[in-house]
């Protein structure tokens, strides 16, 4: 059992692990099970990998991301018209990317996207397309799910597909569906456990949308010295 000292040290070396990150841009403060992070980075990719590598921590219970993405003098950043382009064209290689479904808006840096794809890890490719391009200060994934696959979704494989996974199937986790979304309540040990459970859920057949409303609960030593 560790105390909330015991935590911010974890969540800095967790940090200090990732090769692209250094321990002097990133502070970490704990109050609560809350991990705040702040800072300065010279691109979006670190502030990413940042707020990653604090989530798989455990104990964790939220993060809140302050981190700023400030560019280098010697770095002069895509305009935005560059940016949009050079997203449009990542889209285009990428085969898990249906690049037609999706719009593409850029200002000063900032990426959202929208559209409509039929599975969730397309979602997921399209944002780590553009997190890693040069110039992009942070992304807005606002694409939705919505599949040609009309299947009515099975609550009791989502169920079994949850116990199958090693890292959650002793937690308390309940399943309830209506139209073509489920809805995750109950208790989990930390946030990688969370994101991980919603992840399975999306790959259900028929699930267009998760509302993942697991609470992460850790018992924390009530001394921190």
């Amino acid at each position: 059992m560790k105390n909330y000292t015991d935590l911010q040290k974890d969540v800095q070396d967790a940090i200090k692990w990732e090769p692209l990150l250094s321990a002097t841009e990133i502070g970490v403060i704990v109050k609560d099970g809350v991990v705040t992070l702040t800072g300065v980075v010279d691109n979006y990719t670190k502030k990413s990998e940042a707020e990653d590598a604090a989530k798989n921590v455990a104990g964790v219970m939220a993060v809140v991301e302050k981190i700023e993405v400030k560019f280098s003098s010697s770095y002069a950043p895509n305009d935005d018209n560059e940016i949009a382009s050079e997203i449009l064209n990542a889209f285009e290689w990428n085969w898990r990317v249906p690049n037609d479904n999706v719009k593409v808006k850029v200002e000063k840096g900032w990426v959202t996207l929208e559209g409509e794809f039929q599975w969730h890890y397309e979602r997921t490719a399209a944002n780590d397309a553009v997190k890693n391009l040069l110039g992009v200060t942070g992304v807005s994934n606002n694409i939705k799910i919505k599949s040609d696959l009309n299947a009515a979704i099975v609550k009791a494989d989502i169920e079994s597909a949850l116990k199958l996974n090693w890292s959650i199937y002793e937690n308390d986790i309940d399943v309830k569906v209506s139209g073509h979304k489920a809805t995750l309540t109950g208790t989990v040990d930390s946030w990688c456990q969370k994101t991980e459970a919603g992840r399975i859920t999306f790959n259900a057949p028929g699930v267009w949308s998760v509302d993942n409303e697991l609470v992460v609960y850790y018992d924390y030593s009530l001394m921190d010295e």
